[in-house]
């Protein structure tokens, strides 16, 4: 494989890579990175108000839709989609079936995402933290299998009929704490509740505050805010992105010009920013190193 700077990113649903990701992502692809995505749900738990089910004859059909429209605009190499269905939140209904994400073995989950590292070679790979981002259990499902593939992938003991290969870091993505109490103190001041959040309540701002991890890379990417818009305009059905107050361009530029990641792999020294780049220190024709241990996968 040639040597080129590739990028994956290991998220949940339809929608995650640009409402979470959009302007990094747009950043990367324009430096000639090779970005990667997978999506492990069809999202079909999303509540959509029947306008956008026009065409459509299911509502993880019109979610994958979506994501393909913002795949264009991101510019990924590839899309890899498990096809899970959506658990939907933690204590709902929908979270007890068998067949969705949250139900599965992380094992299983763990052998899909090995095959995909195996297969594109990632120098760098990016999933939610331990809490999921907001609690969501299939961000948190995703989570556990991407850390234990990253350590399984260079395993030669691990069968997949694939070369064992490791990616040289490993990120959790952050959002820093003065963002998220930004946003609870406009909130506030609008009268809406930080524990209950969303179209349907039930996402806790606060909680997000609470398990938030410490930031070791910040990345400007206030040059793609008008990609990031873009991509997640694409999400129509979940309104595009948009769950708090719109705010003017020229602020949320400023405010939003930096997106935060916790390094999981190499272990930081100190839990402060000490990197401007995913890709510092990364060696671009190192096709394996040592695998990781256990407690150099844990947090500092």
């Amino acid at each position: 494989m040639a040597a080129r700077a590739r990028l994956l990113i290991s998220y949940a649903h339809p929608d995650d890579e640009s409402f979470g990701l959009g302007g990094l992502i747009a950043k990367y692809v324009a430096e000639g990175v090779e970005v990667y995505l997978i999506c492990a749900t069809n999202g079909d738990v999303g509540t959509v108000k029947p306008e956008f089910m026009k065409g459509y004859d299911s509502v993880a059909a019109l979610r994958l839709a979506e994501l393909d429209k913002a795949s264009k605009i991101l510019g990924f190499k590839e899309v890899f989609k498990f096809g899970y269905k959506d658990s939907g939140m933690m204590s709902s209904e929908t979270a007890k079936d068998p067949d969705c994400l949250w139900q599965q073995p992380v094992e299983a989950v763990t052998r899909r995402v090995v095959e995909v590292i195996r297969e594109i070679q990632p120098q760098v790979v990016i999933t939610f933290n331990k809490y999921g981002g907001y609690g969501h259990p299939d961000h948190i499902a995703i989570q556990r299998a991407t850390v234990e593939a990253f350590f399984k992938a260079s395993e030669p003991g691990y069968e997949t009929g694939q070369a064992p290969y490791q990616p040289q870091k490993l990120y959790y993505s952050a959002i820093a704490k003065r963002q998220i109490q930004m946003g609870i103190m406009i909130m506030r001041i609008r009268g809406q509740d930080p524990r209950h959040v969303g179209r349907n309540k039930d996402i806790d701002i606060q909680a997000i505050v609470n398990n938030a991890e410490p930031v070791h890379t910040t990345i400007n990417i206030g040059a793609y805010s008008a990609q990031w818009e873009m991509a997640s305009a694409c999400h129509a059905s979940q309104l595009g992105g948009r769950t708090t107050p719109r705010l003017p361009q020229a602020i949320r530029q400023r405010v939003f010009s930096k997106q935060g990641f916790t390094r999981i792999h190499p272990k930081p020294a100190h839990d402060r920013v000490d990197e401007h780049d995913l890709f510092a220190g990364v060696k671009l024709d190192e096709r394996a190193i040592p695998a990781p241990t256990a407690q150099q996968l844990e947090p500092a």
